[in-house]
């Protein structure tokens, strides 16, 4: 059987994630090789996501190899991707979905976004502050670039006194003993894939490949999830480095999508949600409700408040 070759960001996370999809792979007799890079998001740490062409920062380096056969498939974080990929691209997986909230670390277990003292909360997602900014106006956040374990070691060292992050990585890291809260999904509504990781591969990849990849990694319930939130996405024309968030999950046998746009400073919040059972659809709906409302207006202007 052919050895697959899988296509990661060099990250500790990244590779724990490659691993991971490797260990899936194998349930399906597969052999796998590690390809691991180094992205332009991992390189440029000097400034935030959205002023170094946010668009594929951590993918496109991936994305290439695939398109020249350098690699089979690519693992990404689902959050990481652009809504819109290369035609010559698909995404052909998506593992199942890890608990999705944002939590709070911090060396300290008192400090948590409900003190009232006054905390630096570090944080590289404009989502995450515009978040900080609505909910709890009486932190500041100070911009924090980097791995997990290069965060941790910033907090360690007094940059901030709590760090903002997604729970899987954390997870993954093991540094769940650094958790002082987590954030409920109805508040701290996450990015769109936060939680599950994406397969991406050429659309020329030989189809049995493409077929016993699906077989070992695919979870059904997390794909349609994110094909929702992924239609959300599109149909917004959204980005990683803006405030859209969207969070679809099953009700019985219903979904349901919860998404918005929030300004930069936290003041303006467009939500709506939705149920339906058709993936692609609920996501278009949702989004032509949220642009009724003014979302591309709202997006416009963040746009241009951060230059991108």
């Amino acid at each position: 059987m052919k050895t697959i070759r899988i296509g990661t960001r060099n990250s500790a996370l990244a590779l724990w994630q490659a691993h991971h999809v490797g260990a899936l792979l194998a349930t399906q007799g597969l052999d796998y090789e590690i390809v691991s890079i180094t992205t332009k998001g991992d390189q440029i740490l000097d400034r935030s996501l959205s002023k170094i062409g946010s668009k594929g920062v951590f993918t496109e380096e991936l994305e290439a190899m695939l398109c020249t056969g350098e690699i089979d498939i690519a693992q990404h974080s689902a959050k990481d991707l652009p809504s819109h990929l290369p035609a010559e691209l698909e995404l052909i997986a998506f593992t199942e979905r890890e608990a999705a909230q944002d939590v709070v670390l911090s060396l300290d277990p008192a400090k948590t976004l409900a003190s009232s003292e006054p905390l630096r909360i570090g944080t590289s997602s404009t989502r995450r502050r515009a978040f900080l900014s609505h909910f709890y106006p009486q932190h500041m956040a100070v911009e924090m670039r980097g791995n997990l374990q290069t965060r941790l070691e910033k907090l360690k060292n007094g940059d901030c006194d709590a760090m903002l992050l997604a729970f899987a990585g954390v997870h993954r890291m093991e540094m769940e003993s650094y958790i002082t809260q987590h954030l409920s999904l109805d508040q701290f509504v996450p990015a769109v894939g936060q939680g599950s990781v994406a397969i991406q591969c050429a659309i020329s990849l030989d189809s049995s490949i493409k077929a016993i990849v699906r077989k070992a990694c695919n979870h059904p319930v997390t794909e349609a999830a994110l094909l929702a939130e992924r239609h959300l996405l599109a149909h917004l024309e959204g980005g990683c480095s803006v405030p859209v968030y969207g969070h679809a999950h099953f009700s019985g046998d219903k979904l349901t999508l919860q998404a918005g746009v929030l300004s930069l400073d936290g003041v303006e919040n467009i939500v709506h949600s939705a149920q339906g059972t058709d993936s692609a659809l609920l996501g278009k709906e949702v989004a032509m409700e949220l642009i009724h409302l003014g979302a591309h207006q709202l997006l416009r202007k963040i746009r241009q408040q951060l230059g991108s």
